[in-house]
């Protein structure tokens, strides 16, 4: 089985060395990882404070309409403080989204933060719940599909597998959606069509969301059982015609879920990030159709702290995954030295 740190560093010496090298290594690995998520939230900061000014136009004057007073929008523009010079608007920027300002909504007058805090609940509800589907029905999946076909056995049961998950992958979640309200809420009428009304209203958009990388993990999941399947300590452990059970979820299960659980972990970001045409259609009272509802109403500052929001669970997310998998598998902190 993959080695510890402490056994890969110490030999027969072995002993405090090996442990304080495995140490070291485990901590630069967590600073570079905090470092990387430092240097890009500023980044992530800074574009979605361009976002406003790289709009063609006057953003004040579009989101009022065309027959706004000039005195409406000067005013507006220096609430905003539009009126500065670009650097301390960006200063200014920074300054009150580290404080928890992010401004307030042209249409409803609303703090954004206040809208970002009502409705992030039910995104991250909904985008967890189909990583957990996901991965549940994945790694089982990809697991048979390698002991059916191991060593060229059962063609058709690979041919079968590689198709199947290659189009649903392919497949948009949009077209998911659409497909999942028209056959199942309007057609049958097991579930309803739109909102968050009950544990009945989570499954079609979980499904929806879920189907395309419940696709691709498996397919990750088998070619990572198929590798561990052909290791030497598999060999003996069949050797000693250790149980079925024993053998594939206590040796070979714990070697497929690096890889797993590093895309896991990015198809969590990008669920969070794609569930906006999902929630769209379900009618999800999420960020996604916040975010759509601002950008089709020009209202600006909801879209730029949203859009700022996702960045940042996307990137705490990654952090997340990496320093899960610094546990899972540690040799990946020696591998850096």
């Amino acid at each position: 089985m993959a080695g510890t740190p402490s056994s890969l560093v110490s030999g027969p010496s072995g002993g405090r060395a090996g442990r304080m090298l495995a140490g070291r290594a485990r901590g630069a690995f967590v600073l570079r990882r905090v470092v990387r998520f430092a240097v890009s939230l500023a980044v992530l900061l800074v574009a979605s404070f361009a976002m406003i000014h790289l709009i063609p136009g006057d953003p004040v004057r579009a989101s009022l309409g065309p027959a706004a007073p000039v005195e409406l929008i000067a005013a507006r523009r220096a609430a905003l403080g539009l009126d500065l010079p670009i650097l301390d608007q960006l200063l200014t920027y920074v300054r009150n989204v580290l404080g928890g300002d992010f401004g307030t909504s042209f249409l409803t007058g609303e703090q954004v933060g206040d809208v970002i805090a009502a409705r992030l609940p039910s995104t991250l509800a909904l985008a967890l719940s189909a990583t957990v589907a996901a991965l549940l029905a994945a790694v089982p999946l990809g697991m048979w599909a390698a002991i059916r076909t191991e060593n060229g056995r059962n063609r058709g049961t690979e041919a079968s597998f590689t198709s199947v998950t290659g189009a649903a992958v392919a497949v948009p979640e949009f077209f998911y959606s659409i497909a999942l309200v028209t056959v199942f809420a309007i057609g049958l009428g097991w579930f309803p069509p739109a909102g968050r009304a009950g544990p009945e209203s989570y499954v079609l958009p979980i499904v929806a969301l879920a189907v395309a990388p419940t696709a691709m993990i498996a397919r990750i999941s088998r070619v990572e059982t198929l590798r561990a399947l052909g290791t030497d300590y598999i060999r003996l452990a069949r050797a000693k015609r250790l149980p079925a059970s024993r053998l594939y979820v206590r040796h070979v299960l714990p070697n497929t879920l690096t890889a797993t659980l590093t895309v896991g972990g990015l198809l969590l970001s990008s669920l969070i990030a794609g569930s906006v045409l999902v929630e769209y259609v379900f009618a999800w009272p999420g960020l996604g159709m916040r975010v759509v509802e601002s950008i089709t109403q020009k209202d600006y500052p909801v879209a730029q702290g949203v859009i700022l929001v996702y960045g940042a669970v996307v990137l705490v997310v990654n952090l997340l995954v990496d320093l899960l998998l610094g546990v899972v598998d540690p040799t990946s902190a020696l591998k850096e030295i």
